[in-house]
């Protein structure tokens, strides 16, 4: 893990339990250690197609999407941002996965944004600190970080405080 505090923290929520079903992004820049920018777009999935449980989960519907851009219209402000960084997600498997095969399945190569095939994950680093459960609810939780869970900008806020934290600095 570097000690650089030059970040972008990412958070993607699906509309089903498909990768390509991305309906929400957040995404967090940060600048040696200060957050510099914040982005969050909702995002309408292939067939604007959800089932309960994710729903459920993030509170995200059909209605909210319905006119929202489709994957390839936001692309272009999330290439902006993630272009060349290290990026920092919770888990960062699911994230990544997500990101890398919603890009496939738009015809957009993921080498386009030149980032890393391993992003840094937040709960590795967190299970390896100790933490019996290293959710991002629980992180949160012990060290008083504000978290409205499951939506895509605060998750991806929390991330990016969780890292800095990490390398036992204070974002700002």
């Amino acid at each position: 893990m570097k000690n650089n505090l030059t970040y972008t923290a990412i958070d993607f929520e699906t509309a089903n339990p498909k990768w390509t079903s991305i309906c929400s992004v957040g995404i967090v820049t940060v600048e040696d250690g200060v957050i510099t920018e914040e982005f969050h777009a909702l995002i309408k999935p292939p067939g604007n197609e959800y089932n309960y449980y994710n729903t459920r989960i993030h509170g995200i519907t059909e209605e909210d999407t319905e006119s929202a851009p489709l994957f390839d219209e936001v692309y272009p402000e999330i290439k902006k941002r993630l272009s060349g960084r290290t990026i920092v997600a919770h888990n960062e498997s699911f994230d990544r996965n997500a990101l890398k095969k919603t890009m496939a399945e738009y015809g957009i190569d993921y080498s386009d944004l030149n980032i890393s095939d391993r992003w840094e994950c937040t709960v590795k680093i967190y299970k390896k600190k100790g933490f019996k459960q290293a959710g991002l609810r629980n992180c949160c939780d012990i060290l008083g970080i504000e978290l409205d869970h499951h939506d895509a900008l605060s998750d991806a806020r929390a991330c990016a405080l969780l890292f800095c934290y990490a390398n036992n600095k204070e974002i700002i």
